[in-house]
């Protein structure tokens, strides 16, 4: 928390601000001390003028509104920009002839956190697609655009007025996990204004609640997102006149479908709006005609119940059994999935189908869609909303809890498009490493890695869409059948026969780079047949498999040889960690060995891909497509410091190497990266950051990284921390 004291970041008094004779804002209330603040609330309640008036864009009649102690009411936008106020607009406002490079460029400040080139690592999408003009752009790229013109000007505070609207489930997720971080750094305070309650109860620890023009009340995040009640008392969230979700059927003659063992029949019910304008206190009664024309019609084939409790929540296998289960939008892919279905049951393996559509009709499958909507935080309304985008995204929500609830799961297939691959994939990525998942998908022969993440899914390329039986269709779809169906039969083959084996070897995880490569096998060489050694390829992603694997339990001990990830995310490379490296080990309390491998680069494209700031910088050609920068003494400063912030957080055993000798195959005498002066900014910043204690060790030894010397060392130090062997090398002093 932050406890700083001064001005706060903002601060609204009595704000009033009209439209013509309309009271838009009514007497506002609102303060900001720092990190972010959710203001949510229905369609014309005023969220949006709320932001034109602190960004100076309406006139204020009456109030105030200071930014760090000094007045904002009466300045122009532009005056207000440059004091230190970023703003996402609502509608994104871009230029449709300028690129989305031209768009970052022109915006981007010197020396802030937030660069162009970390605007391409945390939305891919826009880095692919840098050359095309703003007009080219889809809704969601052009949001992920207008952010991130935003983020460039590296403001104190950021205004954001619906971040989220419009955008993919998997771009959302990547905007909750950036107003998260945002909080976390502390560098700039954010106003969110958002209605999608998961995301705004996600980024914040207060939520103001907006109704009728006024903040009605402020509410502790965690207590509105569980409060379903004060959602529909304040937000108007569950069944209203404007829900898509209406109440199941009464019971005819006093049966109820538990009685005739029957769901109850679909029925047709108008929706009446009494509002189709927003309604001021001069509005005059809308003529009946008009209502009958705007209602619309809504066919109720299940119930929606608005609780995991208010359900019969049936488990999805019987005790010791386990099932293939095949997901998708039944009411979109029916057929495709059936067909898949019903070849994963002829080849004898059990099989259930789970429905994700957000129409609300019947599907016929074993676990219906309501079912599964029952898991959202907000029960099934916050599914079955009536609006596509944010439906979808209840659903994804929902299915990812339901997953997590689940056992008996054998294996996980699902066909669709990239918004079918949305939202298959975070529920995926919640079962354990081993257990068969696979999607057919059409983005499968693009960028893929926001949905494997972590995960070991299997993506097979639909090559023509999904859509329909055809010649094509029916061979692909049968062949990801099929490749389910050996998955698992040779997945419990081989479970049989590791009992009957009856072996139990520890798993260790290492972590690779080329330049370390010498080192990890010399280490799993010497580690022996009674010890799994798995190696995790040190791409951003490694990292993140190693401890998804740890958080898991199926890995026991660490020798993290190569934390070169640290350098790509604070640099800027294309093979970031994120910033929860090392978080698993914090966690779970595991052993630590870990040393300072690959630190002396930063890892960038083919070399006309290599950002413009780092010209005259020292280079290696890995290969055509990779380029290796050598870090400088700063840089090495600022890695040293945060790996060693990260190893103070360990409660566990930590025994942290530094090799003097060099720290990767370029880092020696006469080789290219060798830089004495670097290397020694790397070493003072971790030994003037850790605390060092008898649990928490900081050793230096005389070997390069890939010398045998110390493979022999990192062995030793595994051992005397999981069998009692003493560790080489001397202790570093502080």
């Amino acid at each position: 928390m932050d406890n700083r004291r001064g001005p706060a970041a903002l601060e609204i008094k009595g704000l009033n601000v009209y439209y013509g004779a309309s009271h838009a804002l009514q007497g506002v209330d609102l303060k900001l001390d720092s990190g972010v603040l959710s203001v949510v609330g229905r369609n014309g309640m005023g969220k949006t003028t709320l932001c034109k008036a602190i960004m100076g864009l309406v006139p204020v009649a009456s109030g105030s509104i200071s930014f760090g102690g000094q007045s904002l009411v009466g300045k122009d936008p532009t005056d207000i920009s440059r004091m230190g106020i970023g703003y996402v607009p609502q509608g994104r406002r871009l230029w449709p002839t300028l690129s989305v490079d031209e768009h970052l460029k022109m915006v981007a400040t010197k020396g802030g956190n937030w660069t162009v080139e970390r605007v391409y690592a945390t939305f891919p999408r826009l880095a692919e697609r840098k050359s095309n003009g703003g007009g080219q752009l889809s809704g969601g790229e052009q949001q992920m655009l207008a952010i991130s013109r935003a983020l460039l000007l590296n403001p104190q505070l950021l205004v954001m007025d619906e971040p989220t609207e419009g955008l993919a489930p998997v771009i959302v997720d990547q905007v909750e996990e950036m107003l998260l971080r945002l909080g976390e750094e502390g560098d700039m305070e954010v106003l969110v204004i958002e209605q999608n309650i998961g995301v705004a109860c996600a980024v914040a620890d207060e939520v103001a609640i907006m109704v009728n023009g006024r903040v009605a009340r402020m509410a502790p995040a965690a207590a509105l997102a569980a409060d379903r009640d004060l959602q529909q008392r304040l937000l108007g969230v569950g069944r209203h006149a404007h829900d898509d979700t209406p109440e199941p059927d009464a019971p005819v003659s006093g049966a109820s479908a538990s009685d005739t063992g029957h769901a109850p029949a679909p029925h047709a019910t108008k929706i009446y709006n009494s509002n189709p304008t927003i309604p001021n206190r001069w509005s005059k009664p809308v003529p009946v005609d008009q209502l009958e024309r705007l209602a619309r019609v809504v066919t109720a084939s299940t119930p929606t119940s608005t609780s995991v409790a208010q359900v019969e929540i049936r488990p999805l296998t019987s005790p010791g059994e386990s099932v293939v289960l095949v997901a998708g939008t039944l009411d979109t892919k029916g057929d495709e999935l059936r067909y898949m279905r019903d070849i994963i049951r002829a080849a004898g393996v059990p099989v259930r189908m789970a429905d994700l559509s957000t129409s609300g009709g019947h599907s016929g499958a074993e676990v219906p869609a309501h079912q599964i909507a029952a898991f959202h935080p907000r029960g099934a309304s916050g599914v079955f909303t009536g609006d596509r985008g944010t439906s979808v995204a209840g659903m994804v929500q929902a299915f990812e809890r339901w997953i997590e609830r689940q056992s008996g799961i054998a294996g996980i297939l699902s066909a669709g498009g990239s918004g079918g691959t949305a939202m298959v994939s975070p529920a995926m990525r919640a079962l354990p490493v081993g257990v068969p998942k696979l999607i057919v998908s059409t983005v499968a022969s693009g960028q893929v890695s926001q949905y494997i993440g972590p995960s070991d899914i299997t993506m097979m390329h639909a090559v023509a869409d999904v859509q329909g039986l055809n010649v094509l269709t029916e061979e692909v779809l049968g062949n990801a059948a099929n490749a389910m169906v050996g998955m698992v039969k040779a997945r419990r083959q081989a479970a049989a026969n590791r009992i009957q084996k009856a072996v139990a070897k520890p798993a260790v995880g290492l972590t690779m780079f080329g330049v370390t490569t010498p080192c990890v096998q010399q280490v799993v060489a010497r580690m022996g047949d009674d010890v799994d050694c798995l190696v995790f390829h040190a791409t951003g992603i490694g990292g993140r498999s190693m401890e998804k694997l740890i958080d898991s339990a199926k890995i026991t001990g660490v020798i993290d040889t190569t934390t070169t990830e640290i350098c790509d995310m604070l640099v800027g490379g294309v093979f970031p960690a994120t910033e929860d490296r090392f978080g698993a080990v914090i966690r779970t309390r595991l052993p630590y060995i870990g040393s300072v491998g690959a630190t002396d680069m930063v890892n960038f494209g083919a070399p006309d891909t290599v950002p413009d700031q780092f010209k005259g910088r020292t280079f290696y050609e890995h290969n055509p497509q990779v380029t290796l920068m050598r870090t400088t003494p700063e840089e090495c400063t600022q890695i040293g410091q945060w790996i060693g912030g990260r190893l103070n957080e360990m409660e566990g055993p930590v025994r942290f190497f530094l090799t003097e000798g060099g720290v990767s195959a370029l880092d020696a005498p006469g080789q290219p990266f060798h830089n004495p002066a670097a290397t020694a900014a790397l070493f003072n910043a971790l030994k003037s950051t850790v605390r060092a204690t008898n649990n928490r060790q900081l050793i230096t030894v005389p070997h390069h990284i890939n010398d045998p010397a110390f493979a022999d060392t990192l062995v030793s130090a595994y051992r005397a921390l999981h069998g009692g062997r003493p560790v080489r090398g001397k202790q570093a002093s502080r």
